[in-house]
């Protein structure tokens, strides 16, 4: 037995229950899927990235499954981070179809602004187990300074 809610016959809107109908049936297909595109040239489909701030440094992680070092290009211009690459499909040798597939395969490109300057000379990067981790030290003009203040 199902509730449903009650209205009363003077009010009653036959619209109404084809309002509500396609709300829900809209709502089904509001799932966000792939992180928003944060760059001009991005896609949905690009990998997600997360970055973590301290006081001296950036350090960002970015989700790279199945690519070697050389599907990666990362590049720093303007406070501007740029991760981009690509990822080849991979083909079944087996006859059949597809029942289901949720990889993506081909070009990628993530753009991240920084809000300061970061030290370009000092940049490392590293690609393990899938993750790419990126360190963006900070100049030295923009790091946080202690000032002491001398009491007369």
């Amino acid at each position: 037995m199902a509730i449903t809610r009650w209205k009363k016959e003077k009010t009653y809107d036959p619209w109404a229950e084809f309002k509500s109908l396609q709300d829900e049936i809209n709502e089904l297909f509001n799932i966000d899927r792939y992180p928003a595109s944060t760059g001009l040239f991005d896609r949905n489909a690009s990998p997600s990235v997360d970055i973590i701030e301290d006081e001296h440094s950036f350090s960002v992680f970015c989700e790279l499954p199945g690519l070697e070092k050389e599907d990666i290009d990362v590049s720093i211009a303007s406070n501007v981070l740029t991760v981009k690459g690509s990822k080849n499909g991979e083909k079944s040798d087996e006859d059949g179809k597809y029942y289901k597939k949720e990889s993506w395969s081909g070009t990628f490109q993530r753009t991240l602004p920084l809000p300061v300057s970061v030290d370009a000379e000092k940049i490392s990067a590293e690609l393990k187990d899938g993750i790419l981790k990126l360190v963006l030290p900070k100049k030295e003009e923009v790091k946080p300074r202690q000032i002491a203040v001398n009491v007369k």
